[in-house]
């Protein structure tokens, strides 16, 4: 089989709010909808997190989240990807909490703590849908998004080791590598590895390509062949940084946690519209695309057959 490029789709997340966008998927309904359309457009990986159905702010609650894991599974045959970074101020229990209702083939992991900045989007809207979003945005300059090599054993102890699920390694900056490399170093995780790297949060990283070379030269000599490479790339730089890194033998996620645009000052209107474009994009590269089980001989995952929904 020749080189599958893994696609993921990160269908709603933590950092967008409802007034930036009237696309961005908040009931269950709307996640289960955008999720089937994002499997239908390319994505083999769906990327989950679940929001207050009537508010649209981050949420925990696993109830939730089971509402919408069964529905897609029904009808796709996508690997689901549950977040453990959950949202803002969340505590790691409330984390995690979804993680243990469901028990799934794959769950992001936070690589160390960060400064996790979104304040800077507050200036660009004078009226807000809901009274929590202004607030929440400028609250991120106060705190940090906590993930300690405590809490980072603790997940994939309870978690990984617990349930057989895998991990997509979030890494923000080079010393989220290291941070990694100490826990395989500890065989704690066995490969390969699933290493996102994340550019253009303020806080992390940025975009400039030379920032994506230089965690990619990195990554290779921390883990040699022991890892698959993706790239996620937020707001303006999505696409970009996602073709890049495709040609250099990396894998992609987009969707609309990561940015909320197709194009210049054009709103995706859906999921599968970012889906559908970077698969294009693949296909001009001669590139193929994984599909659901040939993402799950990739990254070595248990199987849909072996979760809790």
């Amino acid at each position: 089989m020749g080189r599958k490029v893994i696609i993921t789709c990160a269908v709603t997340g933590s950092i967008h709010t409802p007034t930036m966008s009237p696309h961005l998927p908040i009931t269950p309904n709307e996640i289960v909808e955008a999720s089937v359309g994002a499997a239908e457009a390319g994505a083999s990986v769906i990327h989950l997190h679940a929001r207050d159905p009537e508010t649209g702010k981050p949420s925990p609650d696993p109830r939730l989240f089971m509402d919408f894991l069964p529905r897609i599974k029904q009808q796709t045959n996508a690997v689901m990807n549950i977040s453990t970074g959950g949202g803002l101020k969340m505590s790691l229990e409330e984390r995690l909490e979804a993680a243990h209702a469901a028990q799934p083939e794959l769950c992001s992991l936070n690589m160390g703590s960060m400064n996790f900045v979104l304040s800077q989007i507050v200036p660009k809207y004078s009226e807000w849908k809901y009274d929590w979003e202004k607030p929440y945005l400028e609250g991120t300059k106060q705190g940090i998004v906590s993930n300690t090599f405590e809490q980072i054993e603790r997940i994939i102890v309870e978690v990984g080791q617990a349930y057989g699920t895998r991990f997509e390694f979030e890494c923000y900056d080079v010393s989220h590598l290291y941070a990694l490399a100490h826990f395989l170093d500890r065989k704690l995780l066995t490969p390969p590895l699933f290493v996102q790297t994340i550019f253009g949060l303020l806080g992390g990283i940025g975009a400039d390509p030379e920032d994506m070379m230089h965690m990619r030269r990195t990554a290779d000599r921390l883990f040699g062949g022991d890892y698959m490479w993706s790239i996620l790339a937020a707001g303006k730089h999505q696409m970009g940084l996602c073709t890049m890194g495709a040609v250099m033998g990396g894998n992609v996620r987009v969707g609309l946690e990561d940015s909320l645009y197709l194009g210049k000052g054009q709103l995706a209107k859906s999921n599968a519209e970012q889906v559908a474009k970077i698969k294009r994009i693949l296909g001009e590269l001669s590139l193929d695309v994984a599909t659901p089980d040939e993402a799950r001989n990739l990254l070595k995952l248990k199987g849909g057959d072996e979760v809790a929904f």
